[in-house]
C-alpha cells in the first residue's frame, strides 16, 4: 500500500472545478486547504505583491502537509516546488464551460463573497475583455492551460494525475484517505 499524499496542488482550466474538488481532497487527507486566488487576490480584486503572496503561500504550507488549488504559474514562483504530486482537472471543454457559466450566473446573482469582500458581478459576463469576464478567461485560456499542463506532465518534477472527467476525478478522490492510526 502506498503512503498517502501531504503535499498536492489541484490545477486546471478556470471554472473546472479546482477549489471544491481541491477541498475535499484535503479534506479526505486531513490536511488544510489552500486556495491560491484567495491568497494572490487582494480587496477590491486588486493583485497583491508577488513577493509578499508567495510568503504568505509559503506560511500556510510550512505545515509540510497541503493541498492548494489553483494555476498562478507566473506569480508562484518556487512556493509550491515540494509539491508530491500534481492533479491536473483536465476536463472536456464543453464540461468546463458548463460549469463556469452556472458558477459565474450563481455568483452574479447570489453576490456571495467569495475572500476580502470581493464578488462576482453579473456586468462581468457582458465584458469583451478576458481580464473582466471569467466566461471569456476559462474559453481562451483552455488549450494554453492544456498545453502547459501537459508539458508538466511529460517532464520531471512531481507525478501528474490528469482526472480527464468528473467521474474519474471523484473515483480517484475516493481512493484517497487520511492515515489510519496504528492499533
Amino acid at each position: 500500500m502506498t503512503a498517502p499524499l501531504r503535499r498536492v496542488r489541484v490545477v486546471g482550466t478556470s471554472g473546472s472545478g479546482k477549489t471544491t474538488f481541491a477541498r475535499r481532497l484535503a479534506d479526505a487527507l486531513g490536511v488544510p486547504h489552500v486556495e491560491l486566488d484567495e491568497v494572490f487576490w487582494g480587496p477590491g480584486w486588486v493583485m497583491r505583491d508577488a513577493d509578499e503572496a508567495r510568503a504568505d503561500v509559503r506560511a500556510r504550507t510550512g505545515g509540510g502537509a497541503w493541498v492548494a488549488d489553483g494555476n498562478w504559474a507566473t506569480n508562484l514562483g518556487d512556493a509550491l516546488d515540494d509539491a508530491e504530486a500534481v492533479v491536473w482537472l483536465d476536463y472536456p471543454r464543453r464540461v468546463v464551460m458548463a460549469r463556469v457559466v452556472r458558477r459565474s450566473v450563481w455568483r452574479g446573482l447570489t453576490r456571495r463573497e467569495l475572500w476580502h469582500g470581493n464578488r462576482e458581478s453579473l456586468r462581468n459576463l457582458v465584458r469583451r475583455d478576458p481580464e473582466d469576464n471569467i466566461v471569456l478567461w476559462a474559453w481562451t485560456s483552455y488549450a494554453r492551460v492544456r498545453q502547459r499542463y501537459a508539458a508538466l506532465a511529460d517532464g520531471p518534477g512531481p507525478r501528474v494525475v490528469r482526472l480527464t472527467s468528473p467521474r474519474s476525478a471523484r473515483r480517484w478522490l475516493s481512493q484517497q484517505s487520511r492515515p489510519q492510526p496504528r492499533r
